[in-house]
């Protein structure tokens, strides 16, 4: 049984999505982050930016050392990017823009690519 607060997933399983998916998947926990933070609900921010950092670590963990290890950068990039969205000040000015990076990577893991 997992402690309350900590977030626990098949990394197996996780390993085993496409880089497409993955992105996706994390973009569905920063779209969940930036609600809450537009709801003023700090808890569910919370709480979601712990999962986002978790399946970017994830992610990364699974690059390292494959042929795609190149996208390596690409998920660092993006985590510190979104990590900016709640610690610089900027929330209202970039947070529509992480949303539609995220977004793509939905489309790309729908059309099967």
């Amino acid at each position: 049984m997992a402690k309350e607060g900590v977030y626990r997933f098949d990394r197996k399983r996780w390993a085993g999505l496409n880089f497409y998916e993955q992105m996706g998947n994390i973009g569905s926990e920063v779209g969940r982050a930036i609600i809450a933070h537009r709801e003023g609900k700090p808890e569910r921010e919370g709480r979601a930016i712990d999962r986002a950092i978790d399946l970017f670590a994830a992610t990364a963990e699974v690059l390292v050392g494959t042929e795609q290890s190149y996208r390596l950068k690409e998920v660092l990039r993006a985590r510190d990017e979104f990590l900016r969205l709640f610690f610089d000040g900027t929330f209202e000015e970039d947070a529509d823009a992480i949303e539609r990076y995220f977004m793509n990577f939905a489309y790309l893991a729908r059309s099967g690519r």
